[in-house]
């Protein structure tokens, strides 16, 4: 008797904003594929999260997430991320929030459906909903809102009921071969990821006062003192100088304390110590600037 043949295929994880679509790759990869914070929007680009086992390789695009707002060139450059992340996509997860269906969320089904492949619903931080018994309506209400494969009901954060969904994925997949070796956890490169771990730290610290248009370029990342310690230096960009002064924050103490949170992570990370140098720079209206999104690594017009 012949063995099972090996699967392989995208997932595109979908949804609006802050329903825990990164939380969920995360959790789902074993990585820090994406960055996560409680604020909207996150998630800026496309980034594909791999995990490896002898029956399947699962290719989980993260996206971000679908909003209506398409005043800045930025937004539109996350709207088309997500776009084609479904185009390309084998198969559709929507992530909506368990007992909060918002407008957002008819948009994000709409394009969802709008998908080839199958689409199949996760209904996310269940651990919320008290008693347990009031999470029956909500799976009967979610399933009537269309023709899903499944809707399952997890909590990201706590992992619960996460090997269903593995396993449900794996069926769904098509037949074919790895794409990616088995030891790599994202298509990603390590300059992405430091840039968005301090980025991730700057909406920690900053919160609501964080400005919108912050961006974070790696200019150098490499050994030093002979492979002691990692080296990186990075830019942090703004809008405004008055933006400026609100990321360096008085007497330097904001930069200051986002560098050591970013410092502590990245040695962690790689396993040595981190020397971390930040600089804050101005480049005005760049969120409204395809040359200046292609250039941090956005996808253009």
């Amino acid at each position: 008797m012949s063995e099972p043949a090996y699967r392989c295929g995208f997932i595109a994880v979908v949804g609006r904003p802050n329903v825990g679509k990164s939380t969920l790759v995360n959790a789902l990869v074993g990585h820090k594929v994406s960055i996560v914070t409680s604020r909207p929007q996150t998630t800026r680009q496309r980034v594909v999260g791999v995990t490896t086992g002898p029956e399947a390789q699962l290719l989980f695009v993260d996206t971000p997430g679908m909003h209506r707002r398409h005043d800045t060139a930025l937004n539109r450059a996350m709207n088309r991320s997500a776009q084609a992340s479904l185009a390309d996509a084998d198969v559709v997860v929507l992530v909506a929030e368990a007992g909060r269906w918002k407008e957002e969320d008819d948009d994000a089904l709409a394009r969802a459906r709008a998908a080839r492949g199958p689409l199949l619903m996760v209904l996310n931080k269940i651990d919320r909903i008290r008693p347990r018994d009031a999470l029956l309506p909500l799976l009967d209400e979610a399933g009537a809102r269309a023709d899903f494969v499944a809707v399952v009901p997890v909590s990201a954060e706590r992992g619960d009921n996460l090997d269903r969904l593995q396993k449900l994925l794996k069926e769904l997949v098509p037949e074919g071969p790895a794409l990616f070796p088995a030891e790599q956890w994202s298509d990603r490169d390590e300059f992405f990821h430091v840039a968005e771990v301090i980025r991730e730290k700057l909406m920690r610290r900053l919160r609501q006062e964080l400005p919108y248009g912050v961006a974070v370029e790696v200019e150098r990342l490499g050994e030093g003192e002979e492979g002691r310690r990692i080296e990186v230096r990075a830019v942090i960009w703004v809008e405004r100088e008055s933006h400026k002064g609100i990321v360096i924050g008085k007497g330097g103490e904001m930069l200051k304390t986002v560098g050591q949170a970013a410092r502590l992570e990245l040695k962690a990370r790689f396993g040595r110590p981190v020397h971390l140098e930040l600089w804050v720079k101005v480049r005005e209206r760049w969120t409204e600037r395809e040359a200046d999104l292609k250039r941090l690594g956005y996808e253009g017009d």
